[in-house]
Formats: structure tokens, sequence, C-alpha cells
């Protein structure tokens, strides 16, 4: 028995146009075009017929029979329509008969999916599928959208994405070689410093010893002539003799330590701009430490305050230059947190008091860990250098110290490369060590207000130490 179709009125095919404006990688299938055309397994063969002539952009339709759906593309119509297009029930004949030919388990999807995680989800279908529309459910039911429409948009973004990573990357090499060349600005203007401080530095020994041998001559001359002549006497008066044999040996010191922190500054800008080379190198890492405390000296106003416990630390192989720059993100990290949090409790109204009795401070800390003490031990590690970082500021919220653990990825960094991230890869990737951050911030608190746990971030650089090292 042939099924005959009823004479129901036929739903005209609606295109949805999507939006209007450029498509980018947050964009979703609903800004895509998508066609609203559904109907029953009892429509007519030949009104569908109609409808697909008659709209030669609709991909497919949506075929509801009993509460279930189905989608059949125009591709496979079109192979049914061959296949019955000489028999006597195709004239009369309804949907039913080529129900079995349409998608039961088509692909589908919510409005709000992103472009491109649609397009992986439409490549992973069978090859015989590449080409089948997509069912989309949008907020005003069931649509179709068209592969095709769907592949171009996929590689539209594509596109743009490439082009994003482009600029990006063109913008990191001429930061790149912006900043290698103000290194090497800064590292000439540091080298024509430390030479007239060099002459100066040599020169006050000198001046020093000069200066304490005329004294020594005065001196004996006074013995000599305890009763100068009246013209002698005046000279001396006028000139203020004894305030000058008192206050010459300080302006010699004064402008000794004027001439000491002038090339210890300039030969912490050489240490900070050198150019690492190939080969890690040993180096004094409380030296360096010193050196970048040294740079950031204007910072650290006389409110916060630096506390330094160093231990006694070998040499260690590693890039200072790249060391550097970690340790200076850091202090910069935490002197910022400081100085946002002084500058907040001031407009809060906080009295001096109070402000003293919470002074900011960081501490810096070095020591020399056994396997046994680190976080990870390992037997087949060998010791590690521990540098610890801490500030007592209000420490990081716990959403920010989610996206700082995620900048840590890789997938991260080349979207976003932050100063935390990229202190990390060079940690980790250049000197195979490791990398910790622990905060806590006083929306965490869970004691009571009695026993309150400190605020703070405080961040721990591990380096291994080889066996030479350890000798």
């Amino acid at each position: 028995m042939h099924s005959t179709a009823r004479q129901l009125p036929s739903p005209t095919p609606a295109l949805v146009a999507g939006t209007q404006q450029s498509l980018s990688i947050h964009s979703t299938l609903s800004d895509l075009p998508l066609h609203a055309f559904s109907v029953t397994a009892d429509c007519a063969i030949q009104s569908l017929v109609e409808h697909f002539t008659q709209f030669p952009d609709l991909p497919g339709v949506i075929i509801t029979d009993v509460g279930h759906l189905s989608v059949m593309s125009r591709q496979q119509f079109s192979e049914c329509l061959l296949y019955m297009g000489h028999t006597a029930c195709f004239q009369s004949g309804s949907l039913r008969l080529v129900l079995n030919q349409a998608d039961r388990r088509a692909l589908t999807l919510a409005g709000h999916t992103a472009i491109l995680t649609g397009a992986r989800h439409a490549l992973r279908r069978p090859l015989e599928q590449q080409s089948a529309p997509i069912l989309v459910q949008h907020a005003d039911g069931p649509h179709l959208l068209d592969a095709r429409v769907l592949n171009v948009a996929h590689w539209q973004i594509r596109g743009i994405e490439t082009q994003i990573r482009y600029e990006r990357l063109q913008m990191q090499l001429l930061q790149s070689e912006k900043m290698a060349a103000l290194g090497r600005l800064v590292d000439g203007v540091a080298h024509e410093i430390l030479d007239p401080v060099s002459f100066i530095w040599g020169n006050l020994s000198y001046i020093a010893g000069y200066a304490q041998q005329q004294r020594e001559l005065l001196m004996a001359y006074e013995a000599a002539l305890p009763d100068p002549p009246p013209e002698v006497a005046q000279l001396r008066d006028e000139v203020e003799i004894e305030y000058l044999r008192e206050d010459l040996p300080a302006a010699i010191a004064s402008a000794r330590s004027g001439a000491s922190r002038l090339r210890q500054l300039a030969t912490s800008l050489q240490n900070f701009c050198h150019i690492d080379e190939v080969h890690p190198r040993p180096t004094d890492l409380n030296t360096l430490l010193d050196s970048t405390l040294r740079l950031l000296k204007s910072r650290l106003i006389t409110s916060i305050t630096l506390e330094c416990c160093y231990g006694k630390l070998p040499p260690v192989s590693c890039f200072p230059g790249q060391l550097s720059q970690v340790f200076m993100n850091l202090l910069v990290n935490a002197v910022d947190s400081l100085l946002s949090q002084t500058h907040l409790r001031t407009l809060q109204g906080a009295t001096a008091s109070e402000l003293v009795a919470e002074a900011p401070q960081i501490t810096v800390t070095t020591c020399v860990l056994s396997d046994q003490e680190t976080p990870t031990a390992n037997p087949d590690d060998a010791r590690w250098v521990s540098i610890i970082i801490t500030d007592n500021g209000p420490g990081l919220l716990p959403e920010t110290k989610a996206q700082v653990t995620d900048s840590f990825s890789t997938q991260s960094r080349s979207r976003k490369e932050t100063g935390l991230a990229l202190s990390y890869q060079i940690i980790t990737a250049k000197h195979g060590g490791r990398f910790w951050m622990r905060s806590f911030h006083a929306s965490e608190e869970t004691l009571p207000p009695g026993d309150r746990t400190p605020t703070g971030t405080e961040f721990e650089i591990l380096l291994p130490l080889t066996s030479d090292e350890t000798k």
C-alpha cells in the first residue's frame, strides 16, 4: 500500500540572516545565516520539490514525525527523486516513502556554540555526511545551517586568527628589537658613566692622602710658630681653619660614598642589560639580587621595608640577564601591590598608627635546600637553590590566582605574554627549575577574626644545583 500525501498547507522556508557584524573568534552559530524550514512526514513529495526549486539556497528540510526530528539534505532528496521519479506513487506520495533516507541522528548543536567549536564537530562526521546541514537549536526553534556556510566562516575566522598572530608576532619582534637596542644603549651609557666615576674614585684616595699631609704640615707650622704675624692670624680666622679641619675629611668621605653608589648603580645597569651568552655561566645570585634591588631603590619608598635574608650560596650556573628580568618582574609586582594597598588604606581614612602597625614589607630569602626539603622531593634530583620573594600586601583574589596559574600554560602564553608567564617560562624552560606561587586574600578568610591569617603573595624559585656546584 502506498502512502498518500495529505493536502496540508506547506510552510514557507524562512532565512534568519544572523549578525551583520564582522565575524570574530568569539562568534557563534547564531551569527550565521540559518534556515527555518520544518514539515511533517505527511507532507507531499511534490510540494517539497517545488520548495527546493523555488529556494535554491535551502540546504535541506527538518522532518517531524511523532515528536522525532530528522534532517534530509537537498542531496539526499535529489537521490531519492532519481530513484523514484518514474514510479506511480511519486505524484501523490508523501515524505514517509523516503523518510528512511533521512538522517535521524543529524549533528545537533546549540545556537550559542562557537563557530570554531561547531566546525570541529562537523569535521568529525563521516565523509559521506560532510555536506549534510547541521541542526541548530535556535531560540525560535530548530534551524538548519548549511555546512558550506559553516566551512567558509570557519576559514574566515582562521584567517583572522592567523593575521592576529602575525601582527602580534611582528609587535613582539619589534618590541624585542626595541628592548635589545635600549639594552645596548643603557649598557653603553653605564660604561660611559663608569669611566669618569673610576677616575673620581681613584683620585679620591690620593686627595684624602694629600689633605692629611697638608693637615699635618699645618699643625707643624702652628707648633713652630705659636704666634703668627697678624696677617696670617686674620687669614686663619677668615677661612675658619678649625671648621676646615673637621669638615674636609667628612666631605671627602661623602664624595667617596657618592662615587661608590654611582659605580654600583652603573654596574647594576650593565648586569641587567647584559645580553646572555649561548651557554650559562656561574653567578652569585645574592649579588644579582642586590643589583636588581638597587635599580628599584627609587620605587622602594620609605614606607616599604625591605628585608634581605641571604643564605650562603654556591655559584649557580644560569643566564644572569634572564634571571635579573625574573627578579625585576617579581619585585615590581610586589611593589605595585604594596603601593596600591597603602594608597587604598589612605583613601579609607586609616590613621598614621594603623599604617605603621601594618607597614608594607618585602622579604627576600635565599638558601640551599636538600631533596627532602623541596615541595616535590625526588631522589634523582640534585640539590636546589631557593629564592623566595614575599610581600604582606592584600594578596590575590581566587579568580586572579586562577588566571595567573592559567597563564603559565603554553597555550595561554601564546595568547598573552605576561611578566609572570615569561618569568615562569625562563625558570622552567631555560633553567630547568620550578616556579611556585602562593597567595592568600582576605576574602578567603575562614578563621575567626581573632585568628586572622596574614595576607600576601609569595613567589618561590627553585634552581637545580649540579654536582660540581655543590662541592
